[in-house]
């Protein structure tokens, strides 16, 4: 236990004494090195000294200057950075996208459940010609050769179809 002390406050003494050493010169390389932006210098000087601490018991028998460790540590975590803000897309804040109006989905469905509803209402006669001609697209010729009714048929169906689909919607609340 009084090793694992030890050996805590010797590491703990390295990061200090790297940082009075090497922090200054440290702080002023990497801040070209982010075009001036003193927070993230901050940031990548903070990030060197914690990967020191994690190798404090290897660079505690390093002979000669840390510098050029420290430096190469910078270097890497500054390269690694812009790597990552390369990689991932830009975040934009979502505060001008809420005043875009958009179209609300809740009312389109209302609308189309409604009007569900109101054809169900239609007798099966009314029904098929309505689909026919104004859901398929279907010309009145073509709406009799697909119903097997004469075309004249599909023209009085349509009528009265779209009489009794209009009091289907009002019965609904649906006015036009």
């Amino acid at each position: 236990m009084a090793d694992e002390r030890r050996s805590a406050d010797l590491d703990e003494e390295l990061v200090r004494a790297l940082y009075r050493e090497h922090a200054g010169p440290l702080f002023a390389y990497v801040l070209r090195l982010v075009s001036g932006d003193r927070q993230r210098a901050e940031d990548v000087v903070q990030e060197t000294l914690i990967r020191a601490w994690k190798n404090a018991d290897r660079l505690s028998g390093a002979t000669g200057s840390l510098r050029p460790w420290l430096v190469t540590v910078a270097r890497r975590v500054v390269i690694d950075a812009h790597r990552g803000r390369r990689s991932r897309p830009q975040e934009v804040d979502a505060a001008p996208l809420e005043s875009v109006p958009a179209a609300d989905e809740i009312d389109r469905a209302l609308r189309a459940m409604t009007l569900t509803d109101a054809l169900d209402a239609l007798t099966p006669a009314h029904r098929a010609v309505l689909v026919e001609t104004y859901f398929e697209g279907r010309t009145v010729a073509e709406a009799a050769d697909v119903l097997g009714i004469p075309a004249g048929t599909v023209r009085s169906r349509v009528f009265y179809a779209l009489r009794s689909l209009k009091l289907a919607l009002a019965e609904r609340g649906v006015t036009p």
